[in-house]
């Protein structure tokens, strides 16, 4: 039984609060938990986790039996469940935790329920892009990338972001804006490649009344827009010489003349940029100033393509999934294994902005709670058609054999394959092994 002050008070909040015993069994389950779900205390007390949710979250990946797995917090996670009365779908942002006893030891877990009512779900998609967990990814390569902008961030130093199309350069440097100090400023865009050369200098630093015909009054560029916060520039490669000349000025200085103008203009502006061409190729075409890449080249990422992480996937699949259901009302909890396997050894050309078109696709004809192969875009399904069956064989003999020596220890195994013990789960679930 809770101390009676702390059972007020966990009464008395509109979270849902339930939790449970070392087997994933109802011990506590506060009023809000009832209004959210439309379960009441009685039916809830004693039954399974799982059972008394029915959540999207339940069937792959139920928060609180991980939390306790891996005595770890699981926070932020998105679902729907169906509520009881009248079979509606209700949105919840899920967060879990373990419960420990005195010698340390896990004895339960307790998870909350947040009710994403039109107003949450408007407050949450503002936030987006904002939350480190917003670049989905547990590679090596992601961790990696992690680790050196949670120490970029802070500073004022400049980043440059390279990799191709769609692997998520533009959150990235969201995310850097969006964490340092100078998250309250405006964070400006500009993509290089979308303006000729004569509006593009217009748009960078402005002009002033009188500079051209039609210039009737004084414009500010994007770098007075951008003073005290961040200027993003994307596909900076593709920047005329003139106008790297310019920029170079800037970035030194911190000041330069908008067209037609006598007085300079001083700005603080944080650069960030992004290519999808390695910036060195195109100094030794003579095609990119040397001085300006080494002004650029400060902290530089390079984020890989979403083949080179394919253990990303299933972890991009599943927010993908959750964050749609919430969105549309759905109850999609689950892909056919012959969808899956697609899904997976896909080799994703136009990358994380290819695979979230194929999923948006899939959800749109989907009307049950499972994705199917015909749900698909048709090339994939083609594919599928071609998708040599002994890779799979291969790939779980591999692993297997890699078990083996670590005598089923999945931590180990991990370790040597670079992954978290959550990646090698959901990986060995998909090739279905199972300890012998």
């Amino acid at each position: 039984m809770l101390p009676t002050r702390l059972n007020l008070i966990l009464e008395s909040i509109s979270l849902g609060v339930l939790a449970m015993d070392r087997h994933g069994r109802v011990t506590y389950f506060n009023r809000a938990a009832e209004q959210i779900t439309g379960v009441s205390r009685e039916q809830a007390l004693g039954r399974l986790c799982g059972e008394v949710l029915q959540s999207t979250l339940c069937d792959e990946y139920c928060p609180v039996l991980r939390a306790m797995e891996n005595g770890e917090e699981q926070e932020g996670l998105e679902a729907v469940f169906i509520r009881q009365r009248g079979r509606s779908v209700v949105p919840v942002r899920v967060c879990a935790a373990p419960l420990f006893n005195e010698d340390g030891d896990v004895v339960g877990g307790v998870e909350t329920l947040q009710s994403l009512h039109l107003g949450g779900q408007l407050a949450h998609q503002e936030q987006e892009g904002r939350r480190w967990e917003d670049f989905i990814g547990e590679s090596p390569g992601v961790r990696r990338i992690f680790d050196t902008l949670k120490v970029a961030a802070p500073s004022k130093v400049t980043v440059l972001f390279e990799g191709n199309t769609g692997t998520g350069k533009d959150l990235l440097a969201q995310l850097v804006h969006y964490n340092s100090p100078r998250a309250s400023k405006p964070l400006i865009k500009v993509n290089c490649a979308a303006l000729p050369e004569n509006l593009l200098e217009s748009e960078l630093f402005g002009y002033a009344k009188g500079a051209f015909t039609g210039a009737e009054r004084d414009k500010p560029g994007r770098f007075q827009l951008a003073d005290g916060g961040s200027l993003f520039l994307d596909e900076i490669s593709e920047l005329p010489l003139a106008l790297q000349a310019k920029l170079l000025r800037v970035l030194e200085e911190q000041e330069f003349f908008p067209l037609g103008a006598r007085a300079v203009t001083k700005v603080d502006v944080r650069i960030l940029a992004a290519s999808n061409k390695p910036l060195h190729r195109q100094v030794e075409k003579g095609l990119f100033r040397e001085d300006l890449y080494y002004r650029l080249n400060v902290i530089k990422v390079t984020v890989p393509p979403l083949r080179e992480r394919r253990e990303d996937v299933p972890l991009f699949i599943r927010k993908f999934i959750q964050r749609k259901n919430v969105e549309n009302g759905t109850y999609i909890c689950r892909f056919s294994p012959e969808a899956l396997n697609v899904l997976l050894n896909h080799d994703y050309p136009g990358n994380v902005r290819e695979l979230e078109n194929i999923l948006e696709h899939a959800c749109l004809l989907c009307r049950g709670d499972v994705i199917k192969l015909h749900h698909l875009p048709k090339d994939l399904d083609r594919e599928a058609a071609c998708l040599a069956p002994e890779e799979t064989h291969r790939e779980k003999d591999e692993l297997f054999q890699l078990l083996e020596r670590h005598n089923w220890n999945q931590t180990q195994a991990a370790a040597e394959l670079g992954i978290n013990r959550t990646t090698l789960w959901r990986r060995m679930k998909r090739l279905d092994i199972a300890k012998p």
